[in-house]
């Protein structure tokens, strides 16, 4: 049995109601149920939390997959809080033990003290910014990913508690020319790629 908790970082905030991340979470769910044998816990970040829970979910799990919105070039002041707040219950108690260094030579290792080891994890963006803003030269990214560049600490954050990323999948422009549709189909076209190949047997 492959379990995966899904943390859903949508937030009801200003202009925003958190439902494009929930419909992504919801078709995170579909396709998860096409697979025999894994079992699912999901967090609603906004709906509130017990973060000794949300440690023991971490150390249950096999897979995180987070979805959240990038709000001016950054994670949600709740999913923030969130991470703050469990990560830092966390520790010694299945996230995370310490940075990694010892007292005799303090400039290296930084970083290895995580303990979520053999767990790995998937992240979702939601933007505002078309794709080509990443892409194009000149536009305002100057040609830097999602991934190495607004989401660069996001994944050392998980790989400082040891979690090994996944392939991500990033949502653009979706509040001035959202297609819903064809952007949850390509979705989970990739999640499902992304399990059938984790959850395939293993050859002896």
């Amino acid at each position: 049995m492959k379990k995966v908790l899904i943390i859903n970082g949508g937030q009801n905030f200003g202009h925003s109601g958190g439902k494009y991340n929930q419909t992504i979470a919801e078709n995170t769910l579909e396709v998860l149920k096409n697979f025999e044998n894994v079992e699912v816990k999901i967090t609603n970040v906004d709906e509130g939390y017990d973060k000794n829970e949300e440690v023991a979910k971490f150390v249950w799990a096999d897979y995180i997959i987070y979805h959240t919105p990038i709000w001016w070039f950054q994670l949600p002041n709740g999913l923030k809080k969130y991470i703050d707040e469990v990560f830092t219950a966390g520790h010694a108690k299945g996230i995370y033990m310490s940075d990694g260094r010892s007292a005799d030579n303090p400039k290296i290792n930084y970083g290895t003290g995580g303990m979520l080891g053999g767990r790995k994890y998937m992240v979702t963006t939601s933007w505002n910014a078309p794709a080509t803003a990443f892409t194009l030269p000149g536009e305002f990214f100057k040609e830097t990913s999602v991934d190495n560049g607004p989401l660069f600490g996001f994944h050392r954050m998980n790989a400082f508690v040891s979690l090994e990323k996944l392939e991500s999948f990033h949502f653009h422009d979706v509040e001035k020319n959202a297609d819903v549709e064809r952007d949850m189909k390509l979705y989970r076209e990739h999640l499902t790629e992304v399990f059938e190949k984790e959850l395939k047997p293993q050859l002896a």
